[in-house]
């Protein structure tokens, strides 16, 4: 089973996808003067190809980035702590969908200093399910106790917030072994039985469920972490610091995007097949979606911050506000 775990290797593929990059903005703005104040017109911005990246593309799409001066090459990376060590050293400007565990951690330890543009996605019900095959013996809850469960990546926001679901259905997760299986592989893995489960987010969860007649054993999307921010657009205290109004035009277009995100679920739709493996219009039909947040909240990221604290994943209480950038603070 193939692991994501080379930082070299990312980094070598992140300089060679220049054709994989899709550019916004490569016509004239309709207005003349988009752009001439930014610092810089072009941004880099590294993707993962889940649900939780969707107000990016839908950004492209309705040209929210060109409106602003500002073009965005995307280009795909498998799991978000893979373009941290690019995010650091200034190769990629901005990771959209990275989940918030891995970075807020990484501030914790210095590794960057965080700073986030805008939530990218929020817990809903399906929006994360652990899926085992049609033939598993695993009928319910308390059946996951002594098995092994994929998570993209161990000890981060899966684990985190699956645990509080299994804690909610009488199951002790010191009792479940977490095994590490990037996403897209995860359906692969559970068709061999290398794995008892997968604990799997859109749109992978409807693609496994379509090929493989796999079953939900637990809402991983349910309560009681309904509503918890996951993921968002990060970058670092450099960036917005050095490129304060390109910040904030990224941002200001992202937020019109997930404002449409938000509202119409079609718009999600009609993105999700131009970035994903697998997903055709008639699948991303029945997606079950995450929250789309259209503004960022220091009161729901706390939230997330408490429970990480809570269990031993921060060694640092941070101020959400002080990682939330806004434009007004500069």
């Amino acid at each position: 089973m193939r692991r994501f775990g080379s930082r070299p290797a990312f980094l070598t593929s992140l300089l060679l996808t220049a054709s994989l990059a899709v550019g916004c903005g490569g016509s004239k703005s309709s207005n003349d003067d988009a752009g001439s104040g930014l610092e810089k017109k072009t941004i880099t911005v590294a993707s993962l190809p889940l649900v939780d990246a969707a107000g990016l593309h839908i950004a492209v799409q309705h040209k929210f980035f060109e409106a602003e001066g500002l073009k965005v090459n995307i280009k795909p990376v498998a799991q978000s702590i893979l373009a941290l060590p690019a995010l650091k050293n200034g190769q990629v400007d901005v990771i959209a969908g990275g989940n918030y565990v891995t970075f807020l951690q990484a501030n914790d330890t210095g590794q960057l200093k965080l700073r986030i543009l805008a939530d990218g996605a929020a817990e809903a019900p399906r929006f994360m399910e652990l899926l085992v095959p049609k033939d598993s013996p695993i009928k319910q809850p308390k059946d996951l106790e002594g098995k092994t469960v994929a998570v993209n990546i161990p000890n981060n926001i899966q684990s985190l917030t699956f645990n509080e679901v299994l804690k909610a259905n009488n199951v002790d997760p010191t009792k479940i072994k977490y095994v590490k299986v990037a996403f897209p592989e995860m359906g692969a893995a559970l068709q061999k039985h290398q794995v008892d489960a997968v604990h799997t987010g859109e749109p992978f969860g409807t693609d496994i469920q379509r090929k493989q007649g796999a079953r939900m054993v637990l809402d991983g999307g349910g309560a009681p972490v309904t509503d918890l921010p996951v993921s968002g657009y990060l970058s670092t205290q450099d960036f917005v610091t050095k490129y304060p109004k390109t910040a904030a035009a990224f941002q200001r277009a992202l937020e019109k995007a997930q404002q449409l995100a938000s509202s119409d679920r079609k718009q999600v739709e009609q993105v999700l097949p131009s970035y994903t493996k697998g997903i055709d219009a008639q699948a991303a039909s029945v997606l079950s979606l995450p929250g789309y947040p259209t503004s960022s909240n220091p009161t729901r990221l706390q939230r997330l911050i408490d429970l990480m604290m809570a269990n031993n994943m921060l060694k640092a209480k941070p101020d959400p506000k002080t990682l939330l950038y806004s434009p007004s603070s500069k």
